[in-house]
């Protein structure tokens, strides 16, 4: 092997070093800022879903619909006290969140022996 030999071949892995050291170098900086894309449009969704377990006692739902600013929905639970209760609820951007809780059938609890 040759001086000039040698040199060439150090020079081409001084090369590739370098390369691969400004190609990494150039891959770390950022990237820019993170810039926030509005939403398209007003929301639009609906739901609903339903639990009823009769071993365990649950029963409970919930649906809900929104179209832009207005939103309606209902949610039901059946209380420990044998009642139902439902919410029937809508909400649009002039008065806010508005409810109505109502209860079907009448509360019953356990007989109690008294403290002994």
């Amino acid at each position: 092997m040759s001086t000039l030999t040698l040199y060439h071949e150090d020079s081409s892995v001084f090369m590739s070093l370098l390369v691969l050291s400004l190609v990494a170098v150039a891959l770390s900086l950022p990237q820019g800022p993170y810039e926030h894309s509005d939403p398209q449009g007003p929301a639009k969704y609906d739901f609903n879903y339903a639990v009823r377990d009769d071993p365990s006692a649950n029963d409970f739902g919930h649906n809900e619909a929104r179209d832009g600013y207005d939103t309606q929905g209902s949610y039901y639970v059946q209380l420990p006290d044998g009642r139902l209760q439902q919410v029937t609820y809508n909400v649009n951007g002039d008065s806010g969140y508005v409810a109505e809780v109502s209860y079907q059938g009448e509360a019953t609890y356990p007989a109690h022996g008294g403290y002994q």
